[in-house]
């Protein structure tokens, strides 16, 4: 258990990194001292002597800050910043401040010095004295009260509760105090009182009683819906990236409603950027879908061909239409092995077969790995193989469809 004495006293080996304050009180303090100093050039020398290290462990105590700070001399100058501590009616006052206001008291909490405290708590003018055991007698603050005041600022930043020590009290016994008197507060309140918000007793919340059963879900719609249209304003957000967002969001919940399953859950990047693509049916017509098209295929290191038709192939099956597309394999025997003789009594020509294709001059079927055929056509003379068609179980009705 802490004691008063421990609580009331604090030394610091390891300061944080920096010599510039980053919190608004930690900024105040620093030109609290630096208003007080006709030198800039002793201000600017304590800022490098506090880059460079040159302050050492740092003791905190009701009404000062101690350290030794290394100058030119091998041994160190002792430097100390002064302050003065609150009486204890002023220390009354502030707590019950603080103690009667919720968002005080939350920022005091969470470690930061409330704004409504800014005039209390933080050193006016000339009220932050320098001291140090150097021979320069001049108007202080000399380099070495600089350093440990930009040191200082510091550990103020990280811990408002130091600055509140030099005003006299220790953390502990702060927030010790603190909550009796909130709870003092609270027992002020009426506790009668009708709330301004609805709800039930916490009696009747936790009763063994019987709920009625929910209703029905509403069932889910036959497509997604195209998104609104968004106005081009200078000042608004591009038209086409909101037209992109809201209509991915809306596949994904209606994916999300009907199946239960996110369908980017797993997805490669390149997955993804056809998925996207493939809600654009013209890549070619319009010059939005263009746009995109070309941003996808750039950030995936693709050709926009590349990219129109494996979002051909994501339209016509998904992952597997993909997977069918891009993926050759070698399919075990059976259902492949029936397929040629079923295309050649239906009078679809010989197919040739390679792994696990079927090619007659410009149409082509392709087993997936989910044992479905999916059909694909070219020009006359060419390898430019594109997605035809739904895939089907049967090779007859994937090559009719």
């Amino acid at each position: 258990m802490i004691t008063a004495r421990e609580d009331r006293r604090r030394t610091f080996e390891t300061v944080p990194a920096g010599v510039e304050a980053t919190s608004w009180w930690g900024r105040a303090w620093v030109s609290a001292l630096e208003e007080a100093s006709g030198d800039p050039a002793r201000l600017a020398r304590g800022h490098a002597y506090a880059a460079e290290g040159h302050v050492d462990a740092v003791t905190v105590t009701p009404g000062r800050i101690v350290a030794y700070v290394r100058g030119s001399r091998a041994r160190p100058y002792r430097t100390e910043l002064a302050l003065s501590p609150f009486a204890d009616a002023e220390w009354s006052e502030l707590l019950e401040e603080v103690a009667a206001d919720p968002t005080a008291l939350a920022s005091l909490l969470e470690r930061e010095v409330p704004q409504s405290l800014a005039g209390s708590v933080l050193p006016g003018a000339g009220e932050l004295v320098a001291r140090c055991s150097c021979p320069d007698t001049a108007r202080p603050p000399c380099k070495h009260a600089a350093a440990l005041c930009y040191r200082a600022a510091r550990l103020l930043d990280e811990d408002p509760f130091v600055l509140l020590l030099l005003r006299g009290r220790g953390e502990r016994e702060l927030l010790d105090e603190l909550t009796r008197r909130n709870a003092a507060h609270a027992a002020r309140e009426q506790p009668d009182a009708a709330p301004d918000f609805p709800g039930v007793p916490a009696r009747a919340a936790l009763a063994r009683t019987g709920m009625p059963p929910l209703p029905a879900p509403l069932p889910a719609p036959a497509a997604v819906g195209l998104p609104p249209a968004y106005p081009a304003d200078p000042a608004a957000p591009d038209p086409l990236a909101l037209d992109q967002l809201a209509t991915d969001a809306a596949a994904r919940a209606f994916a999300l409603l009907t199946t239960a399953e996110d369908p980017i859950a797993g997805l490669t990047l390149w997955q993804d950027a056809v998925r996207l693509a493939s809600a654009h049916h013209t890549a070619g017509l319009t010059g939005a879908a263009r746009t995109l098209y070309r941003d996808l295929a750039r950030a995936t290191g693709r050709t926009t061909t590349d990219l129109a038709r494996a979002a051909a192939a994501w339209r016509q099956g998904g992952r597997a239409g993909l997977a069918a597309l891009e993926e050759p394999w070698d399919p075990p025997a059976g259902p492949f092995d029936r397929a040629r003789p079923a295309l050649i009594a239906a009078a679809q020509g010989a197919f040739r077969p390679e792994r696990n294709r079927l090619t007659a001059r410009t149409r082509q079927l392709r087993l997936g790995r989910d044992g479905l055929w999916y059909a694909y056509e070219s020009r006359p003379d060419t390898e430019d193989w594109w997605p035809t068609g739904a895939p089907a179980a049967d090779p007859l009705t994937a090559l009719r469809r």
